[in-house]
């Protein structure tokens, strides 16, 4: 039942996401994209920074599945204003029908895909990694030929968009593991209570929020990949910090790597969006926005299977206790290496992608 209701979240989630942002392309003007899009940004933060604190407090005092109970009320909330204040209506490619072939074919292929990464340490999973790889390329030839496709794969003949959309990816599989090592270090390593966790892990979401709209403003006067690109260099030097971090480690240390990350990634975030949504056609906009955000999930996801391939190589079948906690740091800072290289990645792609561009901005 569990399982079947993540699949539920997943699902509406990504027609919430993909719709958001395509309605933000199309109802505000180009120059206050970025400006938008760094509003939009800086409340996925904002929500981020409460739900620690509360889901610290909440799982302390009232168990796990109280977390629920506490989504359905703000779920609740955005849906009833949706209804009464979102009065109009964007639409785009309107008549087109829906691939629900093609969404099978991808939907199989990315699994297959990403669960074979997560399991890697076992030497069948080459197989899921490798079947997943080959449903994926026939996925994308089979979506060339479709007049409307699941997936716009001829979008990415456009290069400038291939490689921000790219670097998105890159970006949000540096990121995504660090709040887990985070939550491991500070309650597993240093043996503090999800309450206090939850009050430290503050810091970047909080910091984040005031960065992104400031961001977004920027990538309105500014080209915005450049901005992007800006802030994963410094997300690199977080991770340079981080691959220190052990228990002898000062809480300042971390916290100064944490601030940095939050700066770096809120320089990142809505810039990257907004040089993907502007390097097309608006016509394309719920194209464009279903691809970064795929690209975003692809990202974290990876993120998340990386880290479990890597703690359960180094660690095996150990616990994640305090006395393995030699070995969770060990991991962690693999992670944190994994992370930097994903970052500079993103950043040479980043940089590429500007080049390739015939007007350039600044």
């Amino acid at each position: 039942m569990f399982f079947s209701a993540r699949i539920l979240q997943g699902i509406g989630l990504a027609i919430a996401n993909v719709a958001e942002i395509a309605i933000i392309v199309l109802a505000i003007s180009e120059e206050n994209r970025g400006k938008a899009l760094g509003i939009i940004v800086s409340g996925v933060y904002l929500g981020t920074s409460v739900s620690p604190v509360v889901c610290g407090f909440l799982v302390q005092h009232f168990g796990w599945k109280s977390l629920f109970l506490i989504t359905i009320f703000f779920n609740t909330i955005g849906l009833i204003l949706m209804l009464v204040k979102v009065k109009g209506e964007w639409k785009t490619n309107e008549n087109d029908k829906l691939d629900l072939k093609g969404m099978a074919l991808y939907m199989v292929g990315i699994l297959l895909f990403i669960y074979g990464i997560t399991i890697l340490y076992d030497g069948k999973a080459i197989i899921l990694v490798l079947l997943g790889l080959m449903l994926l390329v026939g996925f994308g030839f089979y979506e060339l030929r479709q007049k409307a496709p699941a997936f716009n794969v001829k979008l990415f003949k456009n290069h400038s968009f291939t490689l921000y959309n790219f670097a998105g990816l890159c970006g949000y599989l540096a990121v995504m593991a660090i709040t887990t090592i985070f939550n491991y270090h500070f309650q597993i390593v240093r043996g503090w209570n999800p309450q206090i966790t939850g009050m430290i892990m503050l810091i970047s979401p909080i910091v984040m929020t005031i960065t992104s709209p400031n961001a977004g403003k920027l990538s309105d006067k500014y080209h915005p990949q450049k901005i992007a690109t800006v802030g994963m260099l410094i997300t690199v030097f977080a991770f340079a910090i981080l691959l220190f971090m052990d228990k002898s480690t000062p809480l300042y240390i971390i916290v100064i790597a944490m601030v940095l990350e939050a700066i770096g990634m809120g320089l990142f975030s809505s810039p990257n969006m907004n040089a993907i949504m502007s390097s097309i056609d608006n016509k394309y906009a719920a194209h464009a926005s279903a691809s970064q955000l795929t690209m975003r999930a692809i990202g974290q996801t990876l993120s998340l299977s990386l880290m479990t391939l890597v703690f359960r190589l180094i660690m095996g079948s150990l616990d994640l206790t305090s006395n393995n906690y030699a070995l969770i740091v060990k991991s962690s800072q693999l992670v944190c290496i994994i992370c930097a290289v994903a970052c500079i990645l993103a950043i040479i792609v980043s940089v590429v992608g500007l080049k390739l561009e015939k007007k350039i901005s600044f």
